[in-house]
């Protein structure tokens, strides 16, 4: 099964929404902050992720993005990554 990196952002109104889409991301994420969650999925785990997003947002107020990246470009990185808190979440300043 060939995985894709992705990068996943949501812009969610209400708080327990916002949780939900949290969580979703996280089952997916290698790093991330906030919002915007770095994301390696094959097509199917995708388009499950997706079909979930859709249960949940309300399009009136809320925000969805999942790009894919593009494999032959090279990263960019800018800011300065710490180690791993508990929790396992990446903390960037």
């Amino acid at each position: 099964m060939q995985r894709i990196l992705s990068v996943a952002s949501y812009d969610i109104a209400d708080h327990r929404r916002l949780r939900a889409a949290l969580w979703l991301a996280r089952r997916h994420a290698t790093g991330g902050q906030k919002s915007v969650h770095e994301c390696w999925m094959s097509e199917s785990e995708r388009g499950q992720l997706l079909a979930t997003y859709d249960q949940l947002v309300d399009t009136r107020c809320d925000r969805v993005l999942l790009a894919r990246m593009d494999p032959q470009r090279p990263p960019m990185f800018r800011g300065m990554g710490r180690a791993l808190a508990a929790g396992g979440l990446l903390q960037v300043r």
